[in-house]
């Protein structure tokens, strides 16, 4: 039987005796009260039940009754803008139910089963498709235009198609005698076929110097990025939203406090998207889990998360998910696997936390997805991690680098000292860059990696040069040292540090920053062939063309050949003044 009674309450962990026709990761409906609830252990007809809302007041006795049906969210238009909890609950149609307290057991549906929508055949009856297939469209924002897609193992001739203003409940189109409305559902656990993963060998340029130029992101790529309290995640995370080149933005607030989710909630709608001009939530689905939540649904939001942003990179979209933060999920882990006796692994944490990381990361990738025609989509994953006191060497943190190929560590000092966006370039890697060396030749220049490898010796051997400065005093330096040190002070504050909220500054493209890198590497050059002739290096460190090198920046992007050029001309003017001044 699929009804069962509570024999034990812990926190968020239910166990249920008398469940033997339920089965694994099954939703179940707990109490009178109707709490969702998730099974995640079966023992002959004991199930153990992770609920997913608040459980006090449960006790012994009261019933559990199984769904029969694993986790699953709604997929169909409506999801562009929306504002969902960890379990797919919309949040604005609950405070209309409920008020703006959230009462335990509200039952709301994901999409508007209401709401009309104009619906677009792209094919005819009498047309054969197979599953993956584009059978319609429906516009659903200024961005989007949402792909009606043949259902997984659907395919076959097209007997009836559809045109006009439909809800989501109705058939739109019949194949083979499957009937086809513009909704489906899909298990949150189960990643979404597709029909082959390709090499991540294209760039997901963000117009953040530090993460395109020093450490790149590949389409369909994971990064991690751990930092500190106050370190800047939350902004680099919304720097991504905004500006890399991805058509959705799913943005997961993985048990995040209350007031940073806000922030979010606040500001997205406000933020104005490059693309369009338009509001950034025309392009975005946001799913808030606060701290205050159940500790449970953290694992839910993060699944919901990432079924969502699939289901549109199977549209043939490009993806970018941010999931902040992933280390608040562990700790639910931690918790669960507490409450469930099970032997623990390093500092508390589950001996799987690992492997279930791993499983999340796994679901990115660039793929050619299902369907006649061999369409590219793309789902790249960005994870905040939260270590305590900003120390990576805790479990989530080594775990999560395992398993990612990009590591943006933000740094406390660097954000003490106001440099963001704070990733240190000694610690941070990319495993992606050999990948898109070809990529990079085609699209920046033909010696970017050249330009990029001098950038990041001259920040090691800076970062050498500091500890003998330290010991001994800058006196103690060679004339082509005190040179390195001023060059790689001028990488860190005109080419690292990027501004957010300047307008100009905030996004650079690839063109400017390696004209940008050519302009710095131009200065470092011509300055040590100045001194083999015998300069003075106090007067070259003096020259005021680096005033103009480092306000580059800020130059909008219709100038900078201009303004290259003429920094170029006033660098060979001043360096010939100098060796002459020297000469004297």
């Amino acid at each position: 039987m699929k009804t069962g009674i509570i024999s034990k309450v812990a926190g968020p962990l239910v166990i249920a005796d008398g469940m033997r026709d339920a089965n694994m990761f099954d939703v179940v409906r707990v109490s009178e009260k109707r709490l969702i609830g998730e099974i995640i252990e079966m023992h002959g007809e004991r199930a153990s039940i992770q609920v997913y809302e608040e459980t006090s007041g449960l006790g012994p006795g009261e019933k559990v009754e199984s769904t029969g049906a694993p986790l699953s969210v709604e997929l169909g238009p409506g999801l562009i803008g929306a504002i969902y909890d960890g379990i797919q609950r919309p949040l604005n149609e609950i405070m209309k139910v409920a008020g703006t307290n959230l009462t335990r057991g509200v039952d709301v549906p994901s999409l508007d089963h209401g709401k009309k929508w104009k619906f677009t055949p792209c094919v005819k009856a009498g047309d054969k498709v197979r599953s993956g297939d584009v059978l319609g469209t429906v516009q659903e924002t200024a961005a989007v235009l949402h792909k009606i897609l043949v259902p997984n193992k659907v395919g076959g001739t097209v007997t009836k198609i559809n045109e006009g203003e439909f809800t989501i409940d109705e058939i739109v189109a019949e194949v083979d005698g499957n009937e086809i409305k513009m909704f489906t559902t899909w298990p949150v656990r189960v990643g979404r076929p597709y029909k082959k993963k390709l090499s991540p060998d294209i760039l997901l340029t963000t117009g953040q110097r530090p993460i395109d130029t020093l450490f790149p992101l590949a389409k369909g790529g994971v990064a991690a990025v751990p930092g500190p309290f106050g370190s800047g995640k939350t902004v680099v995370q919304h720097q991504l939203a905004k500006w890399a080149a991805a058509d959705i933005i799913v943005y997961i607030g993985c048990g995040e406090r209350g007031n940073e989710m806000t922030d979010v909630l606040n500001e997205f709608p406000e933020l104005k998207d490059p693309r369009t001009g338009n509001s950034l939530m025309e392009r975005t689905v946001l799913i808030a889990n606060t701290s205050d939540m159940p500790v449970a649904a953290r694992e839910a939001s993060i699944y919901t998360g990432i079924t969502i942003a699939e289901y549109f990179r199977d549209m043939g979209y490009t993806v970018a998910l941010m999931a902040d933060s992933t280390s608040r999920w562990a700790e639910a882990l931690r918790e669960m696997s507490g409450r469930l006796e099970e032997m623990p692994g390093e500092e508390g944490y589950p001996a799987y936390l690992g492997s279930r990381l791993a499983q999340f990361y796994e679901r990115a990738g660039r793929v050619i997805v299902n369907g006649t025609e061999d369409t590219e989509g793309a789902l790249s994953v960005i994870g905040a991690v939260s270590p305590p006191g900003g120390d990576i060497s805790e479990p989530v943190s080594q775990a999560t680098l395992r398993i990612v190929k990009v590591f943006w560590g933000l740094d406390a000092n660097l954000a003490y000292k106001r440099h963001f966006p704070a990733i240190n370039w000694l610690t941070s890697y990319s495993l992606y860059t050999d990948q898109l060396e070809g990529w990079f030749k085609e699209n920046a220049a033909e010696d970017f990696m050249e330009l990029r490898g001098r950038l990041m010796a001259l920040l090691q051997d800076e970062a050498e040069l500091e500890e003998i400065v330290n010991l001994v005093g800058m006196d103690a330096l060679s004339a082509g040292d005190r040179l390195k040190l001023e060059t790689a002070r001028s990488i860190r504050e005109d080419f690292l540090h990027q501004n957010a909220f300047d307008p100009t500054d905030t996004y650079t493209s690839l063109k400017k920053q390696v004209l940008m890198m050519r302009a710095i590497l131009s200065f470092y050059d011509k300055s040590n062939d100045a001194l083999d002739g015998g300069a003075d290096i106090e007067m070259l460190v003096n020259i005021p063309v680096r005033e103009r090198i480092g306000r580059y920046k800020y130059e909008p992007e219709n100038k900078i050949d201009e303004e290259f050029e003429s920094i170029q001309t006033q660098l060979d003017l001043e360096i010939a003044d100098v060796l002459k001044r020297s000469e004297d």
